[in-house]
């Protein structure tokens, strides 16, 4: 199966291992201590993660090192950017309205 960024991204698990490692290469071992889930099920996260790009791995003696590469992040930023101003855009155009003062109402007496 092909996959991409955005099915990477949409698991949040996986979207956890890429903020672990975003600032710090970490083994194997220790990505799974920070997760209620076995080793096993974090490898397959891991493989997802590496073949949309998102995780390099290197191998130090018997330890294999994951890394994150953010890059292809910038494919999702980009694409999210569009609908950002999209919806800032009509965020104003409510806010604007809702400001106006009302007419035509009249006070209950």
């Amino acid at each position: 199966m092909r996959r991409d960024v955005f099915q990477a991204i949409a698991d949040p698990t996986r979207r956890q291992i890429i903020d672990l490692l975003a600032n710090r290469s970490l083994h194997l071992n220790a990505i799974v201590e920070h997760f209620n889930i076995s080793r096993p099920a974090i490898s397959k996260h891991i493989k997802i993660l590496i073949t949309c790009g998102l995780v390099n791995v290197r191998q130090e003696g018997r330890e294999r090192y994951c890394s994150a590469d953010l890059q292809p992040l910038k494919t999702v930023a980009e694409w999210t950017a569009q609908y950002h101003q999209c919806w800032t855009g009509k965020l104003d155009t409510l806010e604007h309205l809702l400001a106006k003062p009302k007419r035509g109402r009249r006070k209950k007496t």
